[in-house]
């Protein structure tokens, strides 16, 4: 019940509270968690930090011509599985890099076949495969015959191919507008949390029983301006993202529906 009233406080305006906050000088993109570190993410760079210290204990940065755009990762075991796209160069081409999180080495990369969006991020399903979220922009960015309406989830099989998508609800795209979908992770019971690219808010989404189109379950106010998030693995209402101008990383209190509190 705590956790539903401090959702339905945040959602009437006063952002989540903010339990910890560590510099990152590569928290450009977006954030993952394991149990022990939390890994600030880079168009080309990744950090990994102690949680309980803040101390920057490992990294790895690549060819900025091989990784132009790292979007997201998500942490899995000992690996990183990370969204990355050519953005904003067109046509679109999305892939999946893979890092060993112990030594921050990139080890694998899984090229998407042509889907009509750039991938902004991926995270396991529970049962196999994936969810991922597909960004379409206005402007730059964006594809001809697309904007940010064209932005979808998608469920992918284990080898990451598309296996079925469903639109955003029209309320959260205009709010994302003339943006884009940049960070999502799977909150149980159906439903996903995402994020746009500014806004400081989170959008509870659900799967529909029917049709083509997410149901907007809740709006979310949080501390931080957009980009990609991820949920602490110790407890489903602790919520990382980046305050991107600080090039900070910021652990939130957030509890939405479909959470499970521990």
């Amino acid at each position: 019940m705590l956790g539903l009233l401090a959702a339905l406080a945040a959602a009437a305006g006063e952002p989540a509270p903010v339990l910890r906050r560590w510099p990152a000088p590569e928290a450009n993109q977006g954030v993952a968690a394991d149990r022990r570190h939390v890994y600030a993410v880079g168009n080309n760079a990744i950090g990994k930090y102690d949680k309980a210290t803040g101390a920057r204990v490992g990294g790895w940065t690549g060819d900025r011509a091989l990784f132009p755009h790292i979007n997201s990762c998500s942490a899995v075991g000992a690996r990183l599985y990370c969204a990355a796209s050519n953005y904003p160069a067109v046509p679109m081409a999305s892939s999946v890099e893979v890092f060993d999180a112990r030594r921050m080495a990139h080890v694998a990369t899984h090229p998407l076949p042509p889907v009509p969006g750039s991938l902004t991020w991926v995270a396991p399903r529970a049962g196999g495969g994936w969810w991922a979220g597909f960004a379409n922009y206005d402007g730059r960015g964006g594809a001809p015959g697309r904007d940010h309406r064209s932005t979808f989830l998608a469920r992918l099989d284990d080898r990451f191919l598309p296996v079925a998508s469903w639109l955003l609800p029209d309320a959260v795209l205009a709010r994302m507008a003339p943006y884009s979908l940049s960070g999502g992770v799977p909150a149980g019971d159906g439903t996903f949390r995402v994020s746009g690219h500014d806004r400081p808010e989170l959008y509870v989404l659900r799967l529909p029983a029917a049709g083509t189109r997410l149901e907007h379950v809740a709006t979310v106010a949080i501390a931080t301006g957009g980009q990609a998030i991820g949920t602490d693995p110790t407890d489903p209402c602790l919520l990382w993202s980046i305050e991107r101008r600080a090039r900070e990383l910021v652990l939130s209190r957030v509890c939405t529906p479909g959470d499970r509190p521990r």
